[in-house]
Protein backbone atom coordinates (compact mmCIF):
# COMPACT_ATOMS: atom_id res chain seq x y z
CA UNK A 1 0.00 0.00 0.00
CA UNK A 2 0.82 3.98 -0.94
CA UNK A 3 2.59 4.91 2.08
CA UNK A 4 0.63 8.38 1.22
CA UNK A 5 -2.77 5.96 1.79
CA UNK A 6 -4.30 5.24 5.25
CA UNK A 7 -4.99 1.90 6.39
CA UNK A 8 -8.36 3.08 8.38
CA UNK A 9 -10.08 4.45 4.91
CA UNK A 10 -9.60 1.24 3.58
CA UNK A 11 -13.87 0.99 2.93
CA UNK A 12 -13.88 4.77 1.54
CA UNK A 13 -11.41 4.11 -0.77
CA UNK A 14 -12.63 1.06 -1.97
CA UNK A 15 -16.05 2.99 -2.26
CA UNK A 16 -14.34 5.99 -4.04
CA UNK A 17 -12.34 3.91 -6.49
CA UNK A 18 -15.46 1.67 -7.51
CA UNK A 19 -17.04 5.25 -8.40
CA UNK A 20 -13.72 6.63 -10.26
CA UNK A 21 -13.80 3.03 -12.44
CA UNK A 22 -17.43 2.93 -12.79
CA UNK A 23 -17.83 6.95 -13.86
CA UNK A 24 -14.12 8.00 -15.11
CA UNK A 25 -14.37 6.53 -18.65
CA UNK A 26 -14.13 8.84 -21.93
CA UNK A 27 -16.95 10.48 -22.32
CA UNK A 28 -16.56 12.33 -18.75
CA UNK A 29 -12.34 12.81 -19.10
CA UNK A 30 -11.95 13.02 -22.22
CA UNK A 31 -14.96 15.86 -22.51
CA UNK A 32 -12.71 17.77 -19.50
CA UNK A 33 -9.59 17.73 -22.30
CA UNK A 34 -11.85 19.21 -25.37
CA UNK A 35 -13.37 22.53 -25.78
CA UNK A 36 -16.24 22.70 -23.44
CA UNK A 37 -18.03 24.62 -25.84
CA UNK A 38 -18.82 21.88 -28.35
CA UNK A 39 -17.75 18.85 -26.31
CA UNK A 40 -21.50 17.44 -25.85
CA UNK A 41 -21.58 17.89 -29.62
CA UNK A 42 -18.70 15.92 -30.37
CA UNK A 43 -18.80 12.75 -27.39
CA UNK A 44 -19.20 9.68 -28.99
CA UNK A 45 -22.07 9.15 -27.12
CA UNK A 46 -25.78 9.98 -27.63
CA UNK A 47 -27.43 12.95 -25.37
CA UNK A 48 -29.58 10.31 -24.26
CA UNK A 49 -26.70 7.89 -23.01
CA UNK A 50 -24.67 11.00 -21.85
CA UNK A 51 -28.27 11.77 -19.63
CA UNK A 52 -28.09 8.40 -18.68
CA UNK A 53 -24.44 8.53 -16.95
CA UNK A 54 -24.89 11.98 -15.81
CA UNK A 55 -28.29 10.59 -13.59
CA UNK A 56 -26.49 7.32 -12.98
CA UNK A 57 -23.46 9.63 -11.28
CA UNK A 58 -26.00 11.51 -9.31
CA UNK A 59 -27.90 8.37 -7.55
CA UNK A 60 -24.20 6.75 -6.81
CA UNK A 61 -23.41 10.12 -5.16
CA UNK A 62 -26.60 9.85 -3.36
CA UNK A 63 -25.95 6.26 -2.04
CA UNK A 64 -22.42 7.12 -0.75
CA UNK A 65 -24.24 9.47 1.80
CA UNK A 66 -24.44 13.22 3.43
CA UNK A 67 -20.79 13.91 2.28
CA UNK A 68 -20.38 13.36 -1.33
CA UNK A 69 -24.21 14.29 -1.82
CA UNK A 70 -23.07 17.74 -0.97
CA UNK A 71 -19.42 17.31 -2.71
CA UNK A 72 -22.21 16.54 -5.71
CA UNK A 73 -23.60 19.84 -4.76
CA UNK A 74 -20.56 21.38 -4.63
CA UNK A 75 -19.27 20.15 -8.30
CA UNK A 76 -22.50 21.34 -9.62
CA UNK A 77 -21.18 24.93 -9.72
CA UNK A 78 -17.60 24.15 -11.40
CA UNK A 79 -18.31 24.25 -14.85
CA UNK A 80 -14.13 24.19 -15.05
CA UNK A 81 -14.07 21.09 -13.75
CA UNK A 82 -17.45 18.73 -15.41
CA UNK A 83 -19.34 18.76 -18.99
CA UNK A 84 -22.98 20.51 -19.04
CA UNK A 85 -24.95 17.93 -19.01
CA UNK A 86 -23.26 16.80 -15.87
CA UNK A 87 -23.81 19.71 -14.11
CA UNK A 88 -27.30 19.90 -14.53
CA UNK A 89 -27.85 16.43 -13.50
CA UNK A 90 -26.12 17.33 -9.94
CA UNK A 91 -27.50 20.76 -10.09
CA UNK A 92 -30.78 18.36 -9.59
CA UNK A 93 -29.13 16.22 -6.98
CA UNK A 94 -31.68 15.56 -4.25
CA UNK A 95 -30.68 16.11 -0.68
CA UNK A 96 -33.71 14.50 0.67
CA UNK A 97 -33.17 11.64 2.97
CA UNK A 98 -34.62 9.33 5.07
CA UNK A 99 -35.74 11.45 8.08
CA UNK A 100 -33.83 10.17 11.09
CA UNK A 101 -35.78 8.54 14.96
CA UNK A 102 -37.55 11.39 16.87
CA UNK A 103 -35.89 10.01 19.75
CA UNK A 104 -32.77 10.66 18.68
CA UNK A 105 -33.94 14.32 17.50
CA UNK A 106 -34.83 15.21 21.50
CA UNK A 107 -31.54 13.66 22.26
CA UNK A 108 -29.49 16.21 20.07
CA UNK A 109 -31.58 19.36 21.60
CA UNK A 110 -31.83 18.39 24.87
CA UNK A 111 -27.85 18.03 25.10
CA UNK A 112 -27.62 20.95 22.66
CA UNK A 113 -29.81 23.45 24.85
CA UNK A 114 -29.22 21.83 28.16
CA UNK A 115 -32.82 21.87 28.83
CA UNK A 116 -35.32 19.22 28.12
CA UNK A 117 -37.51 19.80 25.01
CA UNK A 118 -40.86 20.05 26.66
CA UNK A 119 -39.31 23.20 28.93
CA UNK A 120 -37.50 24.86 25.61
CA UNK A 121 -40.54 24.73 23.35
CA UNK A 122 -44.51 25.11 23.70
CA UNK A 123 -44.88 22.65 20.69
CA UNK A 124 -42.49 20.21 18.81
CA UNK A 125 -43.66 18.79 15.53
CA UNK A 126 -42.86 15.24 15.87
CA UNK A 127 -42.84 14.74 12.26
CA UNK A 128 -39.64 16.63 9.89
CA UNK A 129 -40.59 19.49 7.75
CA UNK A 130 -37.88 18.12 5.49
CA UNK A 131 -34.96 16.05 6.03
CA UNK A 132 -31.54 16.99 4.07
CA UNK A 133 -28.25 14.80 4.48
CA UNK A 134 -26.84 17.02 7.44
CA UNK A 135 -30.11 17.59 9.17
CA UNK A 136 -33.31 18.06 9.29
CA UNK A 137 -35.91 20.85 10.02
CA UNK A 138 -38.72 20.56 12.62
CA UNK A 139 -41.53 22.99 13.15
CA UNK A 140 -41.97 23.96 16.41
CA UNK A 141 -43.36 26.70 19.14
CA UNK A 142 -41.22 29.01 21.92
CA UNK A 143 -42.78 29.44 25.13
CA UNK A 144 -43.79 33.03 24.24
CA UNK A 145 -46.08 31.56 21.33
CA UNK A 146 -43.50 32.37 18.19
CA UNK A 147 -43.32 29.83 15.31
CA UNK A 148 -39.86 28.49 14.44
CA UNK A 149 -38.17 26.53 12.59
CA UNK A 150 -35.93 23.86 14.49
CA UNK A 151 -32.76 22.60 12.36
CA UNK A 152 -31.17 19.64 14.13
CA UNK A 153 -27.62 17.91 13.24
CA UNK A 154 -27.80 14.53 12.68
CA UNK A 155 -25.98 12.06 14.78
CA UNK A 156 -22.48 10.84 14.07
CA UNK A 157 -22.67 13.21 10.76
CA UNK A 158 -19.30 14.81 11.74
CA UNK A 159 -17.05 12.29 12.55
CA UNK A 160 -18.61 10.60 9.30
CA UNK A 161 -17.64 13.75 6.96
CA UNK A 162 -14.37 13.71 8.85
CA UNK A 163 -13.20 10.53 7.52
CA UNK A 164 -14.38 11.05 4.34
CA UNK A 165 -12.56 14.39 3.89
CA UNK A 166 -9.30 12.78 5.16
CA UNK A 167 -9.74 9.95 2.24
CA UNK A 168 -10.64 12.52 -0.42
CA UNK A 169 -7.72 14.74 0.45
CA UNK A 170 -5.23 11.89 0.89
CA UNK A 171 -6.62 10.52 -2.79
CA UNK A 172 -6.25 14.18 -4.56
CA UNK A 173 -2.83 14.40 -3.26
CA UNK A 174 -2.10 11.42 -4.84
CA UNK A 175 -3.69 12.16 -8.05
CA UNK A 176 -2.19 15.32 -8.33
CA UNK A 177 1.13 13.95 -8.08
CA UNK A 178 1.02 10.83 -10.59
CA UNK A 179 -1.76 11.70 -13.02
CA UNK A 180 -1.47 14.20 -15.90
CA UNK A 181 -5.24 15.05 -15.18
CA UNK A 182 -4.40 15.76 -11.50
CA UNK A 183 -1.71 18.02 -12.11
CA UNK A 184 -3.84 19.80 -14.60
CA UNK A 185 -7.17 19.85 -12.59
CA UNK A 186 -5.64 20.48 -8.97
CA UNK A 187 -7.90 18.13 -7.21
CA UNK A 188 -6.15 18.62 -3.89
CA UNK A 189 -7.17 22.10 -4.01
CA UNK A 190 -11.02 21.54 -5.05
CA UNK A 191 -11.26 18.93 -1.89
CA UNK A 192 -9.60 21.94 0.07
CA UNK A 193 -12.63 24.34 -1.25
CA UNK A 194 -15.11 21.58 -0.58
CA UNK A 195 -13.77 20.90 3.08
CA UNK A 196 -14.20 24.67 4.05
CA UNK A 197 -17.47 25.00 2.97
CA UNK A 198 -18.49 21.34 4.49
CA UNK A 199 -16.91 22.50 7.64
CA UNK A 200 -18.74 25.74 7.59
CA UNK A 201 -22.27 24.05 6.94
CA UNK A 202 -21.95 21.86 9.79
CA UNK A 203 -21.46 24.44 12.36
CA UNK A 204 -24.93 26.06 12.44
CA UNK A 205 -24.06 28.27 14.33
CA UNK A 206 -21.74 30.20 11.47
CA UNK A 207 -25.46 29.79 9.51
CA UNK A 208 -26.87 32.09 12.24
CA UNK A 209 -24.46 34.51 11.94
CA UNK A 210 -25.07 34.69 7.56
CA UNK A 211 -28.67 34.70 8.76
CA UNK A 212 -28.36 37.97 11.09
CA UNK A 213 -25.69 39.91 8.03
CA UNK A 214 -27.86 39.04 5.12
CA UNK A 215 -30.90 40.26 6.83
CA UNK A 216 -29.16 43.86 7.90
CA UNK A 217 -27.70 43.70 4.81
CA UNK A 218 -31.49 44.01 2.94
CA UNK A 219 -32.85 46.37 5.44
CA UNK A 220 -33.30 48.61 2.21
CA UNK A 221 -35.11 45.63 -0.20
CA UNK A 222 -39.02 45.55 1.52
CA UNK A 223 -39.87 43.05 -0.95
CA UNK A 224 -37.33 40.23 0.59
CA UNK A 225 -36.98 38.48 3.63
CA UNK A 226 -34.60 36.58 5.79
CA UNK A 227 -35.39 34.72 8.74
CA UNK A 228 -33.98 35.59 11.85
CA UNK A 229 -32.16 33.35 14.15
CA UNK A 230 -33.10 32.79 17.82
CA UNK A 231 -29.42 33.20 19.65
CA UNK A 232 -30.66 31.38 22.80
CA UNK A 233 -31.98 28.13 21.07
CA UNK A 234 -29.00 28.38 18.66
CA UNK A 235 -25.96 25.97 19.24
CA UNK A 236 -23.28 24.36 16.45
CA UNK A 237 -25.73 21.46 16.03
CA UNK A 238 -29.08 23.31 16.59
CA UNK A 239 -30.60 25.99 14.71
CA UNK A 240 -33.65 27.90 15.58
CA UNK A 241 -35.19 30.58 13.62
CA UNK A 242 -38.13 32.49 12.49
CA UNK A 243 -40.45 30.29 10.75
CA UNK A 244 -41.69 31.30 7.20
CA UNK A 245 -44.85 30.69 5.45
CA UNK A 246 -45.17 30.37 1.96
CA UNK A 247 -45.06 28.77 -1.43
CA UNK A 248 -41.95 27.21 -3.50
CA UNK A 249 -41.47 28.83 -6.54
CA UNK A 250 -41.35 26.12 -8.89
CA UNK A 251 -44.70 25.88 -7.61
CA UNK A 252 -46.07 28.93 -8.41
CA UNK A 253 -49.91 28.47 -10.01
CA UNK A 254 -50.37 31.02 -12.58
CA UNK A 255 -52.91 32.34 -10.58
CA UNK A 256 -50.74 33.24 -8.08
CA UNK A 257 -48.36 34.88 -10.95
CA UNK A 258 -51.34 37.05 -11.98
CA UNK A 259 -52.20 38.56 -8.06
CA UNK A 260 -48.57 39.48 -7.46
CA UNK A 261 -46.35 42.02 -9.15
CA UNK A 262 -43.71 39.29 -10.42
CA UNK A 263 -41.18 41.83 -12.39
CA UNK A 264 -41.27 44.52 -9.07
CA UNK A 265 -39.95 41.44 -6.78
CA UNK A 266 -37.66 40.11 -9.68
CA UNK A 267 -36.06 43.30 -9.92
CA UNK A 268 -35.79 44.11 -6.72
CA UNK A 269 -33.80 40.68 -6.22
CA UNK A 270 -31.45 41.06 -9.02
CA UNK A 271 -30.89 44.98 -7.34
CA UNK A 272 -30.30 43.47 -4.05
CA UNK A 273 -27.94 40.50 -5.12
CA UNK A 274 -26.06 43.01 -7.31
CA UNK A 275 -25.55 44.55 -3.96
CA UNK A 276 -24.54 42.02 -2.08
CA UNK A 277 -21.32 40.93 -4.24
CA UNK A 278 -20.50 43.96 -5.21
CA UNK A 279 -20.89 45.93 -1.77
CA UNK A 280 -21.24 43.74 0.73
CA UNK A 281 -18.96 41.08 -0.13
CA UNK A 282 -21.60 38.16 1.45
CA UNK A 283 -23.83 36.62 -1.01
CA UNK A 284 -26.79 33.51 -0.51
CA UNK A 285 -24.55 31.05 -2.94
CA UNK A 286 -27.39 28.41 -4.11
CA UNK A 287 -30.45 30.79 -4.43
CA UNK A 288 -32.44 27.38 -6.43
CA UNK A 289 -36.46 27.78 -6.67
CA UNK A 290 -36.63 25.35 -3.58
CA UNK A 291 -34.41 28.05 -1.39
CA UNK A 292 -36.65 30.80 -2.57
CA UNK A 293 -40.30 31.06 -1.01
CA UNK A 294 -43.01 33.55 -1.84
CA UNK A 295 -45.08 34.73 1.36
CA UNK A 296 -48.16 35.51 1.90
CA UNK A 297 -47.88 39.33 1.32
CA UNK A 298 -46.14 38.68 -1.32
CA UNK A 299 -42.14 38.97 -0.18
CA UNK A 300 -39.42 36.71 -1.37
CA UNK A 301 -37.96 34.37 1.92
CA UNK A 302 -34.36 33.56 0.79
CA UNK A 303 -33.82 29.93 3.52
CA UNK A 304 -30.95 28.06 3.72
CA UNK A 305 -27.59 29.98 4.29
CA UNK A 306 -25.35 27.27 5.00
CA UNK A 307 -24.05 27.75 1.32
CA UNK A 308 -22.76 31.29 1.11
CA UNK A 309 -20.17 33.57 -0.76
CA UNK A 310 -17.27 35.77 -0.19
CA UNK A 311 -16.10 38.90 -2.47
CA UNK A 312 -12.84 40.09 -1.67
CA UNK A 313 -12.79 43.85 -1.97
CA UNK A 314 -10.27 43.68 -4.85
CA UNK A 315 -12.56 41.19 -6.92
CA UNK A 316 -15.65 43.12 -6.96
CA UNK A 317 -14.37 46.12 -9.10
CA UNK A 318 -13.63 43.40 -11.80
CA UNK A 319 -16.82 41.29 -11.37
CA UNK A 320 -18.58 44.34 -12.34
CA UNK A 321 -17.23 45.26 -15.00
CA UNK A 322 -17.40 41.38 -15.76
CA UNK A 323 -21.27 41.84 -15.05
CA UNK A 324 -21.77 45.02 -16.84
CA UNK A 325 -19.68 43.95 -20.37
CA UNK A 326 -21.70 40.70 -20.41
CA UNK A 327 -24.90 42.56 -20.51
CA UNK A 328 -23.82 45.21 -23.23
CA UNK A 329 -22.22 42.31 -24.92
CA UNK A 330 -18.28 43.52 -24.68
CA UNK A 331 -16.42 39.96 -25.16
CA UNK A 332 -12.79 41.36 -24.97
CA UNK A 333 -13.35 42.80 -21.77
CA UNK A 334 -15.03 40.10 -20.07
CA UNK A 335 -11.88 38.38 -21.14
CA UNK A 336 -9.81 40.82 -19.92
CA UNK A 337 -11.16 41.25 -16.65
CA UNK A 338 -11.58 37.47 -16.36
CA UNK A 339 -7.66 37.22 -16.89
CA UNK A 340 -6.90 39.87 -14.33
CA UNK A 341 -8.93 37.56 -11.96
CA UNK A 342 -7.15 34.38 -12.83
CA UNK A 343 -4.24 32.16 -12.48
CA UNK A 344 -2.45 31.78 -15.71
CA UNK A 345 -0.40 28.66 -15.98
CA UNK A 346 2.94 28.03 -17.93
CA UNK A 347 1.18 26.65 -21.05
CA UNK A 348 -1.89 29.26 -21.38
CA UNK A 349 -3.37 30.03 -24.56
CA UNK A 350 -4.09 33.12 -23.45
CA UNK A 351 -4.26 34.69 -26.85
CA UNK A 352 -7.53 31.72 -28.01
CA UNK A 353 -8.75 32.74 -24.86
CA UNK A 354 -9.47 36.04 -25.83
CA UNK A 355 -10.72 35.10 -29.10
CA UNK A 356 -12.85 32.42 -27.40
CA UNK A 357 -14.63 34.30 -25.14
CA UNK A 358 -15.28 37.48 -27.17
CA UNK A 359 -16.90 34.82 -29.74
CA UNK A 360 -19.18 33.19 -26.83
CA UNK A 361 -20.09 36.51 -25.41
CA UNK A 362 -21.12 37.74 -29.35
CA UNK A 363 -23.21 34.48 -30.37
CA UNK A 364 -24.80 34.73 -26.34
CA UNK A 365 -25.62 38.48 -26.82
CA UNK A 366 -27.40 37.64 -30.36
CA UNK A 367 -29.59 35.47 -28.83
CA UNK A 368 -33.48 35.76 -27.83
CA UNK A 369 -34.04 36.44 -24.69
CA UNK A 370 -35.20 33.11 -23.39
CA UNK A 371 -31.75 31.95 -24.45
CA UNK A 372 -29.70 34.44 -23.20
CA UNK A 373 -28.96 33.59 -19.12
CA UNK A 374 -26.06 35.57 -17.42
CA UNK A 375 -25.10 32.64 -15.68
CA UNK A 376 -24.11 30.27 -17.96
CA UNK A 377 -22.11 32.37 -19.61
CA UNK A 378 -19.95 32.94 -16.67
CA UNK A 379 -20.04 29.23 -16.55
CA UNK A 380 -18.81 28.89 -19.71
CA UNK A 381 -15.88 31.36 -19.49
CA UNK A 382 -15.02 29.25 -16.22
CA UNK A 383 -15.18 26.28 -18.59
CA UNK A 384 -13.07 27.71 -21.61
CA UNK A 385 -10.43 29.20 -19.50
CA UNK A 386 -10.11 25.34 -17.54
CA UNK A 387 -9.47 23.98 -21.11
CA UNK A 388 -6.88 26.72 -22.12
CA UNK A 389 -5.13 27.09 -19.06
CA UNK A 390 -6.83 29.86 -17.26
CA UNK A 391 -7.44 28.83 -13.74
CA UNK A 392 -10.04 31.55 -12.99
CA UNK A 393 -11.21 31.81 -9.51
CA UNK A 394 -13.93 29.08 -7.47
CA UNK A 395 -15.83 32.38 -6.52
CA UNK A 396 -16.26 33.36 -9.92
CA UNK A 397 -18.16 29.99 -10.75
CA UNK A 398 -19.79 30.07 -7.11
CA UNK A 399 -20.91 33.46 -8.66
CA UNK A 400 -22.38 31.61 -12.38
CA UNK A 401 -24.38 29.47 -10.69
CA UNK A 402 -25.93 31.88 -8.64
CA UNK A 403 -26.99 34.35 -11.55
CA UNK A 404 -28.11 31.28 -13.29
CA UNK A 405 -30.25 29.96 -10.69
CA UNK A 406 -31.24 33.66 -10.40
CA UNK A 407 -32.29 33.72 -14.37
CA UNK A 408 -34.60 30.78 -13.23
CA UNK A 409 -36.17 32.58 -10.07
CA UNK A 410 -36.36 35.69 -12.38
CA UNK A 411 -38.39 33.90 -14.84
CA UNK A 412 -40.85 32.17 -12.72
CA UNK A 413 -42.08 35.15 -10.92
CA UNK A 414 -42.05 36.94 -14.65
CA UNK A 415 -41.75 34.83 -17.95
CA UNK A 416 -40.45 38.27 -19.87
CA UNK A 417 -38.05 39.38 -17.11
CA UNK A 418 -34.84 40.48 -18.71
CA UNK A 419 -31.64 40.04 -16.16
CA UNK A 420 -29.11 42.17 -18.63
CA UNK A 421 -31.44 45.21 -18.33
CA UNK A 422 -31.88 44.77 -14.60
CA UNK A 423 -27.94 44.49 -14.13
CA UNK A 424 -27.58 47.28 -16.41
CA UNK A 425 -29.98 49.77 -14.78
CA UNK A 426 -28.60 48.73 -10.73
CA UNK A 427 -25.04 48.78 -11.75
CA UNK A 428 -24.48 52.49 -11.50
CA UNK A 429 -26.57 52.79 -8.67
CA UNK A 430 -24.60 49.78 -7.28
CA UNK A 431 -21.49 51.25 -7.89
CA UNK A 432 -22.47 54.81 -6.73
CA UNK A 433 -23.50 52.98 -3.32
CA UNK A 434 -20.15 50.74 -3.29
CA UNK A 435 -18.09 54.46 -3.66
CA UNK A 436 -20.13 55.90 -0.76
CA UNK A 437 -19.41 52.58 1.69
CA UNK A 438 -15.92 52.87 0.78
CA UNK A 439 -15.83 56.49 2.28
CA UNK A 440 -16.49 55.56 5.67
CA UNK A 441 -15.33 57.25 9.22
CA UNK A 442 -12.99 54.59 9.67
CA UNK A 443 -11.36 54.53 5.94
CA UNK A 444 -10.87 58.45 6.12
CA UNK A 445 -9.26 57.61 9.60
CA UNK A 446 -7.04 55.46 7.99
CA UNK A 447 -6.20 58.02 5.10
CA UNK A 448 -5.44 60.55 7.47
CA UNK A 449 -3.11 58.00 9.42
CA UNK A 450 -1.14 57.56 6.25
CA UNK A 451 -1.05 60.87 4.65
CA UNK A 452 0.25 61.61 8.47
CA UNK A 453 2.56 59.29 7.97
CA UNK A 454 3.87 60.31 4.37
CA UNK A 455 3.98 64.25 5.75
CA UNK A 456 6.49 62.84 9.00
CA UNK A 457 8.46 60.65 6.72
CA UNK A 458 8.76 63.07 3.74
CA UNK A 459 11.53 65.52 4.85
CA UNK A 460 13.99 63.10 6.05
CA UNK A 461 13.25 61.20 3.17
CA UNK A 462 14.10 64.37 0.71
CA UNK A 463 17.10 65.41 2.60
CA UNK A 464 18.44 61.74 1.81
CA UNK A 465 17.77 62.38 -1.56
CA UNK A 466 19.43 65.98 -1.80
CA UNK A 467 22.47 64.79 -0.19
CA UNK A 468 23.21 61.87 -2.80
CA UNK A 469 22.69 64.31 -5.09
CA UNK A 470 25.32 66.73 -3.85
CA UNK A 471 27.86 63.94 -3.48
CA UNK A 472 26.92 62.61 -6.80
CA UNK A 473 26.13 59.24 -5.43
CA UNK A 474 22.58 58.83 -7.07
CA UNK A 475 23.20 55.25 -8.99
CA UNK A 476 20.46 54.81 -12.00
CA UNK A 477 19.63 50.87 -12.63
CA UNK A 478 18.52 49.61 -16.29
CA UNK A 479 16.69 46.39 -16.65
CA UNK A 480 17.90 45.46 -20.12
CA UNK A 481 15.78 42.32 -21.91
CA UNK A 482 19.16 40.41 -21.77
CA UNK A 483 22.05 42.36 -20.26
CA UNK A 484 24.74 39.28 -20.99
CA UNK A 485 23.66 39.46 -24.35
CA UNK A 486 24.08 43.30 -24.72
CA UNK A 487 27.56 43.29 -22.72
CA UNK A 488 29.04 40.09 -25.23
CA UNK A 489 28.13 42.40 -27.83
CA UNK A 490 30.15 45.53 -26.49
CA UNK A 491 32.67 42.87 -26.03
CA UNK A 492 32.97 41.95 -29.45
CA UNK A 493 32.70 45.83 -30.72
CA UNK A 494 35.62 46.66 -28.63
CA UNK A 495 37.92 43.73 -29.50
CA UNK A 496 37.20 44.64 -33.17
CA UNK A 497 38.08 47.95 -32.38
CA UNK A 498 41.24 47.11 -30.77
CA UNK A 499 42.10 44.81 -33.32
CA UNK A 500 42.01 47.34 -36.19
CA UNK A 501 44.28 50.05 -34.02
CA UNK A 502 46.74 47.45 -34.01
CA UNK A 503 46.61 46.31 -37.51
CA UNK A 504 46.78 50.10 -38.47
CA UNK A 505 49.88 50.56 -36.03
CA UNK A 506 51.51 47.67 -37.87
CA UNK A 507 51.05 49.59 -41.33
CA UNK A 508 52.33 52.72 -39.71
CA UNK A 509 55.38 51.54 -38.34
CA UNK A 510 56.22 49.18 -41.53
CA UNK A 511 55.84 52.45 -43.42
CA UNK A 512 58.17 54.70 -41.57
CA UNK A 513 60.75 51.58 -41.06
CA UNK A 514 61.03 51.58 -45.03
CA UNK A 515 63.15 54.27 -44.97
CA UNK A 516 65.61 52.85 -42.58
CA UNK A 517 68.47 50.69 -44.31
CA UNK A 518 69.01 47.29 -43.15
CA UNK A 519 71.23 44.34 -44.13
CA UNK A 520 68.08 42.59 -43.80
CA UNK A 521 65.87 42.90 -47.02
CA UNK A 522 63.17 41.26 -48.57
CA UNK A 523 62.47 41.82 -52.29
CA UNK A 524 65.08 44.80 -51.56
CA UNK A 525 63.30 45.91 -49.16
CA UNK A 526 63.80 46.12 -45.40
CA UNK A 527 63.30 42.89 -43.90
CA UNK A 528 61.62 44.26 -40.65
CA UNK A 529 59.41 46.82 -42.70
CA UNK A 530 58.01 43.83 -44.68
CA UNK A 531 57.75 41.46 -41.91
CA UNK A 532 55.37 43.84 -40.39
CA UNK A 533 53.48 44.54 -43.75
CA UNK A 534 53.05 40.78 -43.77
CA UNK A 535 51.67 40.51 -40.28
CA UNK A 536 49.26 43.44 -41.07
CA UNK A 537 47.50 41.37 -44.40
CA UNK A 538 47.31 38.50 -42.47
CA UNK A 539 45.87 40.09 -39.51
CA UNK A 540 43.52 42.09 -41.67
CA UNK A 541 42.54 39.50 -43.77
CA UNK A 542 41.26 37.00 -40.96
CA UNK A 543 39.43 39.74 -39.49
CA UNK A 544 37.48 40.63 -42.59
CA UNK A 545 36.59 36.71 -42.89
CA UNK A 546 35.66 36.93 -39.39
CA UNK A 547 32.94 39.37 -39.81
CA UNK A 548 31.85 38.17 -43.27
CA UNK A 549 31.48 34.31 -42.09
CA UNK A 550 29.12 35.32 -38.51
CA UNK A 551 26.84 37.74 -40.60
CA UNK A 552 26.57 35.08 -42.93
CA UNK A 553 25.53 32.63 -40.09
CA UNK A 554 23.26 35.11 -38.06
CA UNK A 555 21.62 35.69 -41.97
CA UNK A 556 20.86 31.59 -42.21
CA UNK A 557 19.70 31.50 -38.68
CA UNK A 558 17.27 33.91 -38.94
CA UNK A 559 15.63 32.21 -42.43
Amino acid sequence: MSPNLDAAHLRRYKDIAKLLIKHGRGDLVEQARRDPIFAAEISDESPSEQQAAAEELTSDLESLGPTFIKLGQLLSSRSDLLPPIYLEALSRLQDDVEPIGFAEVEEVVTRELGVRLSKAFAFFDTTPLASASLGQVHRAELRDGRPVAVKVQRPGVRQQAAEDLEALAELAKLADRHTDVGRRMHFAEVVEEFRKTLVGELDYRREATHLRTLSANLEDYPRLLVPAPVEDYTTSRVLTMEYVSGTRLDGLSPVVQLDIDGAEIADQLFEAYLDQILVDGLFHADPHLGNVLLTRDHRLALLDLGMVGHVSPGMQEDLLHILLALSEGKGQEVARRALALSVVTEDAEVDRFNLEVADLVARKHRASLEELEVGRVVLQVARLGASLGVRVPPTLTMLGKALLNLDEVGRALDPSFDPNDAIRRHAGKVMSHSMGSSLSLSSLFSSMLDAKELMESLPGRLNQILDKLANNEVLVRVDALDEDILILGLQKIANRITIGLILAALIVGAALMMRVETSFTIFGYPGFAMLLFLAAVIGGAVLVWDILMKDRRRRDRRR
